[in-house]
C-alpha cells in the first residue's frame, strides 16, 4: 500500500488549517489534492499549488462575509434609536371631546374706550388738525374754531368782575354805616348778600370759561383722549351751533378691539362665558386669533333672530379694523369620551391614517389610527392607541419614512 500525504502548498499557518478543516470537514474528498508525495510529477504540484491558493482566497472570503452579515441586525436597532433622539413626545389621554361651533361676526370698537367730540360752544371751523385715520395724542389741537360765544363769555367776565367790585364796595359802605347808626342791620345782612351773588356769577364764568378753553374768541377741539380718529364729520368753513346734536370727531383706542358674533337660537344652550374661541378674517386668512367669550347680551335682534356674543382681542399691532367680517369658532364640552393626541402627530398616508409611537423598549413604531373628530390642534381618534402611549409629535414624518423604507 502506497503512503499518500496532503500536498499544502506554502506551508499553510495552523490558524489557516484549523479554518479550512472547519470549513470543509474531517470527511471531505480529497482526491483532486492528495498524491504520492515522492512520486508527484512538477507539473502536478504547479497544479496542486494553484489549487491550494484559490482554497485559502475562497476560505478568507468566506470568513469576510459571514463577519459582515452579523453587523446589519447590531446596527439597525442603533439606528432605529437613532430616530428618536431629535423627537418630542406627547401622551395619548382620554377626555371629553370638545365641539365646535362656527359663527359669524365682526370686529367693532371697543365701546369703553370710544370717545365723541363735541364743540362746546358755537361758530365757524377756521383749521382742521386731524383727519380721519390719524392718530392722535390725549390734548392734541384738533380744530380751531371763532366763536362768537366765546366772545360773549369772555363779556360775561368782565361784567361779572364790575359787579364784584361793586357789592364789595357797597357792603363796606353799609357796614360803616351800621356802626355809626345810620344804617339798619337789614340793610347791612343785604349789602352782604348782593357780595355773596356777586362772587358766584364770576365763579360760575370763570369755570365755563375754564371748561371751554382757549383765549378771547378762539376755541380749540383737543382730543380727549389718545388713539385713531374713526369718525369725523368737521369739514374748514363749518358752521356749528352749541345745541347741534352731531359731533366733530370719534377718537377710539384701537389696542383693544370687540368681535361680535351672531349665535342662532337653536345653538344658545352651547355658548358660554368663558368659551374658547378663535377668530380668522378676511384681510389675514393664515392668522388666527384666539381669545374667550366675556360677554353673552341676553337680548334677541328682532329681525335676525340672533343673539350677539363678544370676543375681546389685543390688537396692539393694529391689523384688526373695526367693520372686519369675522368668522368665530367657540369650542365647548361634549358628553363623548375619547382618547385624543395633539393633530400634528398624525401623518396622512395612501388615504390612510397613521402616527408613530415610541414603545418601552424606547423604539419606534408605526400605527395606523382611525380618526373621530379634528377640534384646533387636537384629534380624537376612535382606536388605536391606548391612554398613556407616547406618541411623537416632531420630525414623525421622517421617522414614518425612514422605517417604511
Amino acid at each position: 500500500m502506497k503512503k499518500y500525504s496532503f500536498f499544502w502548498p506554502l506551508q499553510l499557518p495552523p490558524h489557516l488549517r484549523l479554518i479550512a478543516r472547519q470549513v470543509l470537514g474531517q470527511h471531505v474528498n480529497y482526491s483532486l489534492i492528495l498524491a504520492p508525495y515522492n512520486q508527484a510529477p512538477k507539473a502536478w504540484k504547479s497544479c496542486l499549488y494553484s489549487l491550494s491558493t484559490l482554497l485559502i482566497v475562497a476560505l478568507l472570503s468566506s470568513c469576510g462575509s459571514s463577519a459582515k452579515t452579523e453587523e446589519p441586525s447590531s446596527t439597525g436597532t442603533h439606528r432605529k434609536n437613532n430616530l428618536l433622539a431629535t423627537a418630542t413626545f406627547d401622551t395619548a389621554k382620554l377626555e371629553n371631546v370638545r365641539n365646535e361651533l362656527n359663527l359669524t361676526g365682526k370686529i367693532t370698537f371697543n365701546q369703553d374706550k370710544v370717545v365723541k367730540v363735541f364743540p362746546l360752544v358755537g361758530g365757524h371751523i377756521e383749521t382742521l388738525k386731524a383727519d380721519l385715520g390719524d392718530y392722535v395724542q390725549k390734548g392734541q389741537i384738533m380744530a380751531v374754531i371763532r366763536s362768537g360765544d366765546l366772545a360773549d363769555l369772555e363779556q360775561e367776565a368782565v361784567a361779572a368782575r364790575g359787579q364784584l367790585a361793586v357789592a364789595q364796595k357797597n357792603q363796606q359802605v353799609t357796614e360803616d354805616m351800621t356802626k355809626a347808626g345810620l344804617s339798619s342791620q337789614r340793610e347791612l345782612v343785604a349789602s352782604q348778600e348782593q357780595l355773596l351773588a356777586a362772587k358766584g356769577e364770576l365763579a360760575r364764568v370763570g369755570e365755563r370759561r375754564r371748561i371751554v378753553g382757549g383765549s378771547g374768541s378762539v376755541y380749540l377741539v383737543k382730543a380727549p383722549m389718545s388713539g385713531f380718529v374713526v369718525e369725523k364729520s368737521a369739514s374748514s368753513g363749518m358752521e356749528l351751533r352749541s345745541d347741534d346734536p352731531e359731533n366733530l370727531f370719534t377718537v377710539s383706542n384701537l389696542e383693544h378691539v370687540w368681535v361680535l358674533a351672531n349665535v342662532y337660537e337653536s345653538d344658545l344652550a352651547n355658548v358660554h362665558e368663558g368659551d374658547a374661541a378663535t377668530i380668522t378674517t378676511i384681510s389675514y386668512p393664515d392668522k388666527i386669533f384666539r381669545g374667550k367669550i366675556d360677554k353673552i347680551f341676553n337680548v334677541l335682534d328682532p329681525d335676525s333672530k340672533t343673539l350677539k356674543v363678544r370676543v375681546t382681542l389685543d390688537n396692539a399691532d393694529y391689523r384688526l379694523k373695526p367693520e372686519m367680517f369675522a368668522n368665530v369658532s367657540v369650542t365647548y364640552a361634549g358628553h363623548d369620551q375619547r382618547i385624543s393626541i395633539p393633530a400634528k402627530a398624525v401623518v396622512f398616508d395612501k388615504n390612510r391614517n397613521f402616527i408613530v409611537l415610541a414603545n418601552k423598549e424606547n423604539q419606534p413604531i408605526v400605527r395606523e389610527v382611525n380618526i373621530y373628530k379634528t377640534i384646533g390642534q387636537k384629534t380624537y381618534l376612535v382606536g388605536g392607541v391606548a391612554p398613556g402611549d407616547r406618541v411623537v409629535t416632531t420630525n414623525q414624518l421622517l421617522i414614518y419614512n425612514a422605517l417604511g423604507n
